[in-house]
């Protein structure tokens, strides 16, 4: 095939630099990069162009104008797949990709371990009460190690949201190191294949009433938006953590700022934000229970590495005519088989 036939593009930045070097070996592949500011003459004939997407996972990194959306398919008739750099695709509109027979693909775990070691380090300091004693060390004289007795995690419960492949590290470091009930709320999953992943099959309700700990590790969808409210907190148990490393918008921060202040719950590690980041003077921040990072469970050296060579191996496949592993769209394939032979004047496998 001709020099740059293939074309691929980006928008600020790359989960890893291997992307752009593995690209850099096919001689049939150019890849571009845009910047959020880039004037629209510079965008038009890219965009115009491009066969592939490989774009940011994370919504409020990226203008609006590159988000996924009837609007920019339109202003690219020729693209045909849709790359997220992560396990999420929250700039993506999923129904307008497959609509207009485009692929959408994501890295799902290729950052298991990091987020799963995340989640976890979030339920130590929450049950030890490590940040309060941090925080009360930092600004007050004479601190009473007595007032800041925490829990040993070993042998509680933990109720996983979302057994995928973050969802099952979680349990397997619960189950195997601190010897942890693990109950598990997956509609996607049977009885049987939740066991296999070392958890019992649960109802949300009824995982939210047993759990010492509350882990969401689900995928953001129209299914999953807003799970968690005012009634799901009110079912757990005044001395239950709830901890979430997954999207913003699965849970209800004005719910969840209530639980907190009436004493509902015992605490909560958050991730995930409506906003991203979101502003020191947001509620949620102004509490010492809460436990806080800017959604860089996933960010570790190990997993932008992984996630960026997964990212590119995955998009070659698919631009050579292969079918991506991890496909989001499926019912887009017989469309994009068709536009994809337009395009090269092969059918995909």
């Amino acid at each position: 095939m001709a020099a740059n036939s293939k074309r691929v593009f980006y928008v600020k930045y790359l989960a890893h630099p291997i992307f752009s070097e593995l690209l850099a070996g096919r001689a049939d592949v150019r890849l571009d990069r845009l910047e959020n500011e880039s004037p629209e003459d510079a965008c038009a004939p890219i965009l115009a162009a491009a066969h592939a997407y490989q774009i940011g996972a994370a919504r409020d990194e990226l203008a609006p104008r590159f988000h996924v959306d009837a609007d920019l398919l339109r202003r690219a008739p020729n693209l045909l797949i849709v790359s997220s750099n992560g396990a999420g695709y929250d700039p993506v509109d999923v129904e307008a990709c497959t609509t207009a027979g485009v692929l959408v693909v994501n890295q799902s775990g290729g950052n298991a371990h990091s987020v799963a070691e995340h989640t976890l380090g979030m339920m130590l300091t929450l049950s030890k009460r490590i940040i309060q004693s941090d925080r009360r060390l930092r600004r007050e004289h004479h601190v009473n190690r007595n007032d800041l007795i925490g829990n040993e995690v070993q042998g509680r419960t933990i109720g996983i949201v979302g057994l995928g492949n973050v969802g099952r590290r979680v349990a397997e470091l619960c189950r195997g190191l601190l010897g942890m009930t693990v109950l598990a709320y997956d509609p996607y999953l049977s009885s049987e294949e939740i066991a296999a992943r070392g958890a019992e099959k649960m109802e949300l309700h009824d995982l939210l009433r047993r759990s010492d700990f509350v882990s969401i590790n689900c995928p953001l969808t129209k299914d999953s938006r807003g799970m968690i409210g005012a009634r799901e907190f009110a079912l757990m148990p005044p001395h239950a953590y709830f901890v979430t490393t997954a999207r913003g918008f699965i849970h209800d921060e004005e719910a969840l700022l209530a639980a907190l202040r009436d004493k509902r719950i015992a605490g909560a590690g958050l991730d995930v934000w409506s906003k991203e980041p979101p502003p020191p003077e947001h509620p949620l921040l102004q509490f010492d229970n809460v436990l806080a990072s800017p959604h860089t469970a996933g960010v570790t050296r190990e997993a932008r590495q992984n996630m960026g060579q997964i990212a590119a191996e995955q998009l070659l496949g698919a631009l050579d005519g292969g079918r991506p592993p991890r496909l989001i769209n499926p019912e887009a394939w017989p469309r994009y088989s068709a536009r994809f032979r337009e395009a090269f004047g092969v059918t995909p496998a």
